[in-house]
């Protein structure tokens, strides 16, 4: 399996109005509940009025297409992850999953990865 490093740094935010999103943006990912507001987004597009942040994040997708029927994709590569003390914050689209780890782990995250038969491109 193929995982493709995102070439930038990531900030998670909770943010009071969709108004403060920069929507047109070429990456982010927008998650609301009836308690909360969140966005993922570069770093350098979070919005200047956020209620919470947390800057210092680095991802990689798993690339390609990925079908619904397949199981646990995400569940091992998570699991290795965690073995090896990287927390995580993990977000799946139509299309595959992201994976987010912060900065300071992301090049160890990624060669576990590796050492485990992941190709990182």
């Amino acid at each position: 399996m193929e995982l493709k490093k995102l070439d930038c740094k990531l900030s998670v935010c909770k943010v009071a109005d969709i108004s403060d999103i920069k929507l047109t943006a070429d990456l982010y990912f927008i998650g609301k509940t009836d308690e909360e507001l969140s966005l993922v987004c570069k770093t350098e597009d979070t919005p200047k009025n956020v209620t919470e942040c947390s800057d210092g994040w680095r991802g990689f997708r798993i690339q390609g297409v990925l079908d619904f029927s397949l199981i646990g994709i995400l569940s091992k590569l998570t699991g290795i992850l965690a073995e090896n003390k990287i927390g995580v914050f993990a977000v799946s689209t139509y299309n595959t999953d992201y994976i987010f780890v912060k900065e300071e782990n992301f090049d160890r995250a990624l060669g576990i990865l590796a050492s485990k038969g992941y190709t990182v491109v």
